[in-house]
């Protein structure tokens, strides 16, 4: 089930792009490298500067416009970040979504949130990518046959709407 919520950062205007330094872009990926080393599962990182309306339709927009819900198992999980307007969504698609137990997604809510409240937010992507991984690895272990359906790399949009 697509999960929404908020967090505090600067109060001036962040261009996706460049909100990440590039050795905490670094540590991101690696993240997700290292949680789908032992799942077949597949983790993205989205980042936008604004968006107008509503961040669960964009961020379901973005999963479908990656190719997210095409996944072998329907095992892909995005983490995607409107920055501007504070606000960050979780989707995991509909195997991943059938298998894990209901507070799952609050809980790397949770963790997230916890991170963001005191603006580590690479800190708070890679522990929710980690706690990611490894609920897929639980439901889908990686089996030799396995191959990396969707880039690693973090995706950004630098435009500039919010409502």
């Amino acid at each position: 089930m697509p999960r929404q919520f908020s967090f505090n950062i600067f109060s001036t205007l962040m261009k996706a792009s460049t909100f990440f330094t590039k050795d905490q872009q670094s540590l991101i990926r690696n993240s997700i490298k290292e949680a789908e080393k032992s799942t077949s599962g597949e983790i993205r990182v989205h980042i936008e500067t604004g968006i107008k309306g509503e961040v669960l339709d964009r961020a379901a927009w973005i999963f479908k416009k990656t190719g997210m819900h095409k996944t072998k198992e329907r095992n892909g999980v995005l983490f995607y970040l409107a920055l501007n307007n504070r606000k960050f969504a979780i989707i995991g698609d509909a195997g991943i979504n059938a298998k894990v137990p209901d507070d799952f997604w609050d809980e790397v809510k949770i963790k997230i949130e916890t991170n963001f409240s005191t603006e580590k937010f690479t800190e708070g992507l890679a522990e929710g990518i980690r706690m990611t991984g490894l609920k897929l690895k639980e439901y889908y272990p990686h089996e030799k046959s396995d191959i990396n359906e969707l880039p690693d790399e973090i995706s950004f949009e630098d435009n500039y709407e919010t409502e």
